[in-house]
Protein backbone atom coordinates (compact mmCIF):
# COMPACT_ATOMS: atom_id res chain seq x y z
CA UNK A 1 0.00 0.00 0.00
CA UNK A 2 1.26 3.47 -0.91
CA UNK A 3 0.50 5.04 2.48
CA UNK A 4 2.49 2.36 4.33
CA UNK A 5 5.42 2.68 1.93
CA UNK A 6 5.59 6.44 2.52
CA UNK A 7 5.14 5.95 6.26
CA UNK A 8 8.09 3.56 6.52
CA UNK A 9 10.16 5.64 4.06
CA UNK A 10 9.56 8.66 6.30
CA UNK A 11 10.94 6.80 9.31
CA UNK A 12 13.93 5.62 7.26
CA UNK A 13 14.79 9.04 5.89
CA UNK A 14 14.48 10.65 9.31
CA UNK A 15 16.77 7.99 10.78
CA UNK A 16 19.35 8.56 8.03
CA UNK A 17 19.01 12.35 8.19
CA UNK A 18 19.75 12.20 11.92
CA UNK A 19 22.86 10.08 11.32
CA UNK A 20 21.60 6.74 12.62
CA UNK A 21 22.16 3.43 10.78
CA UNK A 22 19.33 1.24 9.43
CA UNK A 23 19.26 -2.56 9.26
CA UNK A 24 16.25 -2.82 6.92
CA UNK A 25 12.94 -1.24 5.96
CA UNK A 26 9.86 -3.25 5.06
CA UNK A 27 6.19 -2.97 4.20
CA UNK A 28 5.53 -6.67 4.84
CA UNK A 29 2.31 -6.96 6.81
CA UNK A 30 2.09 -9.27 9.81
CA UNK A 31 -0.30 -9.59 12.75
CA UNK A 32 1.53 -6.86 14.71
CA UNK A 33 2.14 -4.14 12.13
CA UNK A 34 1.89 -3.01 8.52
CA UNK A 35 5.61 -2.37 8.10
CA UNK A 36 8.77 -1.49 9.99
CA UNK A 37 12.03 0.41 9.92
CA UNK A 38 14.61 -1.56 11.89
CA UNK A 39 17.54 0.42 13.23
CA UNK A 40 20.97 -1.15 13.18
CA UNK A 41 22.66 -1.99 16.45
CA UNK A 42 26.14 -0.70 17.01
CA UNK A 43 27.98 2.56 17.05
CA UNK A 44 26.74 5.76 15.50
CA UNK A 45 27.25 9.46 15.91
CA UNK A 46 25.91 10.40 19.35
CA UNK A 47 22.94 12.74 19.32
CA UNK A 48 23.09 15.98 21.29
CA UNK A 49 19.46 15.34 22.32
CA UNK A 50 18.54 11.64 22.22
CA UNK A 51 14.93 12.24 23.28
CA UNK A 52 14.36 14.72 20.43
CA UNK A 53 16.02 12.32 17.98
CA UNK A 54 13.72 9.48 19.02
CA UNK A 55 10.61 11.68 18.80
CA UNK A 56 11.59 12.92 15.32
CA UNK A 57 12.13 9.34 14.13
CA UNK A 58 8.71 8.33 15.46
CA UNK A 59 7.06 11.34 13.79
CA UNK A 60 8.86 10.81 10.46
CA UNK A 61 6.44 8.10 9.37
CA UNK A 62 3.20 9.95 9.90
CA UNK A 63 4.66 13.20 8.52
CA UNK A 64 5.72 11.52 5.26
CA UNK A 65 2.44 9.64 4.96
CA UNK A 66 0.53 12.87 5.58
CA UNK A 67 2.57 14.83 3.04
CA UNK A 68 2.01 12.22 0.34
CA UNK A 69 -1.57 11.18 1.06
CA UNK A 70 -2.96 14.47 2.40
CA UNK A 71 -3.49 12.88 5.82
CA UNK A 72 -2.10 10.05 7.91
CA UNK A 73 -3.99 7.07 9.32
CA UNK A 74 -4.23 7.54 13.12
CA UNK A 75 -4.70 3.81 13.77
CA UNK A 76 -1.67 2.94 11.63
CA UNK A 77 0.43 5.49 13.51
CA UNK A 78 -0.98 4.68 16.96
CA UNK A 79 2.20 2.98 18.22
CA UNK A 80 4.32 5.89 16.98
CA UNK A 81 2.00 8.40 18.68
CA UNK A 82 2.06 6.45 21.95
CA UNK A 83 5.86 6.44 21.79
CA UNK A 84 5.95 10.18 21.15
CA UNK A 85 3.64 10.81 24.12
CA UNK A 86 5.67 8.64 26.49
CA UNK A 87 8.87 10.46 25.49
CA UNK A 88 7.43 13.98 25.63
CA UNK A 89 6.06 13.24 29.11
CA UNK A 90 9.66 12.71 30.22
CA UNK A 91 10.62 16.20 29.06
CA UNK A 92 7.54 18.35 29.79
CA UNK A 93 5.62 18.71 33.03
CA UNK A 94 2.07 19.80 32.31
CA UNK A 95 -0.32 18.66 29.59
CA UNK A 96 0.01 22.12 28.03
CA UNK A 97 3.80 21.83 27.94
CA UNK A 98 3.54 18.33 26.46
CA UNK A 99 1.17 19.56 23.71
CA UNK A 100 3.46 22.51 22.93
CA UNK A 101 6.54 20.25 22.75
CA UNK A 102 4.72 17.79 20.48
CA UNK A 103 3.62 20.62 18.13
CA UNK A 104 7.21 21.91 18.02
CA UNK A 105 8.58 18.43 17.26
CA UNK A 106 5.92 17.85 14.58
CA UNK A 107 6.82 21.18 12.93
CA UNK A 108 10.50 20.23 13.03
CA UNK A 109 9.80 16.80 11.47
CA UNK A 110 7.70 18.46 8.74
CA UNK A 111 10.50 20.95 8.08
CA UNK A 112 13.17 18.25 7.82
CA UNK A 113 11.22 15.95 5.48
CA UNK A 114 9.86 18.86 3.46
CA UNK A 115 13.30 20.11 2.41
CA UNK A 116 13.88 20.02 -1.34
CA UNK A 117 16.91 17.74 -0.95
CA UNK A 118 15.22 15.39 1.56
CA UNK A 119 11.70 14.76 0.21
CA UNK A 120 13.02 13.08 -2.98
CA UNK A 121 14.74 10.50 -0.75
CA UNK A 122 11.38 9.69 0.88
CA UNK A 123 9.85 9.25 -2.58
CA UNK A 124 12.73 7.06 -3.81
CA UNK A 125 12.66 4.77 -0.77
CA UNK A 126 8.84 4.50 -0.89
CA UNK A 127 8.97 3.58 -4.59
CA UNK A 128 11.61 0.93 -3.87
CA UNK A 129 9.47 -0.49 -1.04
CA UNK A 130 6.47 -0.69 -3.38
CA UNK A 131 8.61 -2.67 -5.85
CA UNK A 132 10.41 -4.97 -3.39
CA UNK A 133 8.51 -4.84 -0.02
CA UNK A 134 11.81 -4.99 1.91
CA UNK A 135 15.08 -3.17 1.33
CA UNK A 136 18.36 -3.31 3.19
CA UNK A 137 19.67 -0.45 5.24
CA UNK A 138 22.51 -0.18 2.77
CA UNK A 139 20.06 0.23 -0.14
CA UNK A 140 18.08 2.82 1.84
CA UNK A 141 21.25 4.78 2.63
CA UNK A 142 22.31 4.62 -1.04
CA UNK A 143 18.94 6.00 -2.20
CA UNK A 144 19.06 8.68 0.52
CA UNK A 145 22.55 9.85 -0.43
CA UNK A 146 21.96 9.59 -4.18
CA UNK A 147 18.73 11.60 -4.20
CA UNK A 148 20.08 14.24 -1.82
CA UNK A 149 23.19 14.60 -3.97
CA UNK A 150 21.10 14.90 -7.15
CA UNK A 151 18.75 17.43 -5.51
CA UNK A 152 21.75 19.48 -4.36
CA UNK A 153 23.06 19.66 -7.94
CA UNK A 154 19.67 20.77 -9.27
CA UNK A 155 19.64 23.90 -7.13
Amino acid sequence: EIATAYHEAGHAVMVLYLGRPIQRVSVLVNHQREGFCQLKKGTFRPSPDILETEVLILLGGLVAEGQQMGRFCPSGASQDLLGVRSLTRLRAGSDRQIARLERRMLAKAEHILGQSDVWPAVQAIAEELLRNTTISGRAARHLFEETRSRAGKDR
